[in-house]
């Protein structure tokens, strides 16, 4: 299952429908080989001081692994950031059952 996570543009609002347009986007895009099970709106990733996106760490707390090294990430907050969308996330799922 796929798990989009989206850093908005300023000016831009999070909604349901905008996560429904950028999923369908996706699909449109990339085939429908490329399908988000949802996109979870978020204010930052976690990057290293450098700029480079840590997809690592997104995976290890998605999958609630330990973060290993995390001594080159710009902003703890980050990692934090991307646990609570995750939350909701998995709330959601549970909410809506089977």
């Amino acid at each position: 299952m796929a798990v989009g996570f989206v850093v908005l543009k300023e000016g831009h609002r999070p909604s349901e429908e905008l996560k429904k347009e950028l999923i369908e986007h996706v699909r449109k895009t990339f085939g429908p080989i490329a399908v988000f099970k949802t996109i979870e709106i978020v204010k930052a990733l976690p990057k290293t001081r450098s700029g480079k996106m840590m997809r690592r760490l997104i995976r290890a707390v998605y999958l609630n692994e330990p973060l290993g090294d995390v001594s080159t990430l710009e902003d703890e907050s980050e990692v934090e950031e991307i646990r609570r969308a995750i939350e909701q996330f998995k709330k959601a799922m549970e909410e809506r059952g089977p």
